[in-house]
């Protein structure tokens, strides 16, 4: 897959394109590029998707404290990646983009620069200003411009429409499982281990405390996880504590990412390491004394190793 900056000095054959936020590259994402690929290769053309950065919200909801999404940039490349599309063409998204209206996106991007033959979009795909941009106005413009459009359903689970929000309504929620398989793997965050207070040595379970890479990636509920390490390309199973660690504090502080990985004992401070969420085994719970919650992290320890072994 080629990676653009911008839709300028692209020369492109047969442009087959779909274009959205794709955070996280759910499943429904994936049936939409599937189609886009299928449709390049129909019309002998290539296939293009077309993201954005920063995320939309970030500009249009500047005073917003709570904004998080299920990807990096460099995270959604790697997905997308796997999906077999010819090219990914990112955008600034800036004022000046957000106040472009739906037939002049059409026109000057999609038409004059990427010279689109072919549409391909979601159920429930906004664009333009304001959102104005629905399946509607494509079509009423895609005769004037010479393109061909088609909308996908989108894909449901149960009683539910997999979507972005869906997803990270859910691992806000605890609901990892259901996070898991709309997504179509387990969610996975990435970060650096930093100094941390060495409580959890004193408590026999040395954890590695971890600061995320992106200030804006989604941290899900506070608990305690089965989760997968990587680390340098090799996978150790863990468990993992989010939150306030309450029977520790006597004061409240900072939101902690804590880990300790079984039977290893390499000091891995400043390294880089992913976190890939298996299970979630339990609430945060404050215990009346540092010894009853070392005995909950045995049970949490034994119940991480049967779910990830």
């Amino acid at each position: 897959m080629e990676v653009h900056k911008g839709s300028g000095n692209l020369h492109l054959k047969n442009p087959v394109v779909t274009m959205g936020i794709f955070d996280g590259v759910h499943r429904g994402h994936k049936v939409i590029i599937d189609r886009l690929v299928s449709k390049a290769k129909e019309l002998n053309g290539e296939s293009v998707v077309i993201t954005f950065n920063p995320h939309p919200r970030l500009i249009l909801e500047s005073g917003s404290a709570n904004i998080s999404f299920l990807s990096t940039l460099e995270e959604k490349t790697s997905l997308l990646r796997k999906t077999g599309a010819g090219h990914l063409i990112v955008m600034e998204f800036n004022s000046q983009l957000s106040s472009m209206e739906a037939p002049d996106f059409i026109r000057t991007i999609l038409i004059d620069r990427i010279g689109m033959k072919h549409l391909i979009v979601g159920h429930d795909h906004h664009f333009g200003h304001g959102g104005s941009g629905d399946f509607r106005t494509i079509t009423k413009y895609s005769k004037s411009f010479n393109f061909t459009v088609e909308q996908l359903p989108g894909i449901v689970d149960g009683n539910v429409t997999i979507s972005s929000s869906l997803i990270r309504e859910a691992l806000l929620s605890g609901r990892l499982d259901e996070a898991n398989r709309w997504l179509g793997y387990n969610y996975y965050l990435k970060g650096r281990v930093v100094e941390g207070s060495k409580i959890g040595r004193k408590l026999g379970f040395p954890t590695a405390n971890i600061k995320p890479d992106d200030h804006f990636k989604l941290i899900p509920a506070d608990g305690v996880y089965a989760v997968e390490v990587n680390l340098d390309g090799n996978i150790h199973n863990a468990m993992l504590s989010i939150g306030f660690n309450p029977t520790i504090r006597k004061q409240p502080g900072d939101r902690s990412i804590e880990v300790h990985i079984f039977d290893f004992e390499e000091s891995i401070y400043d390294r880089e390491i992913e976190i890939v969420f298996r299970f979630r085994l339990r609430n945060e719970k404050k215990f009346n004394n540092e010894k009853e919650l070392a005995g909950q992290m045995e049970i949490d320890k034994a119940n991480a190793l049967r779910l990830l072994t």
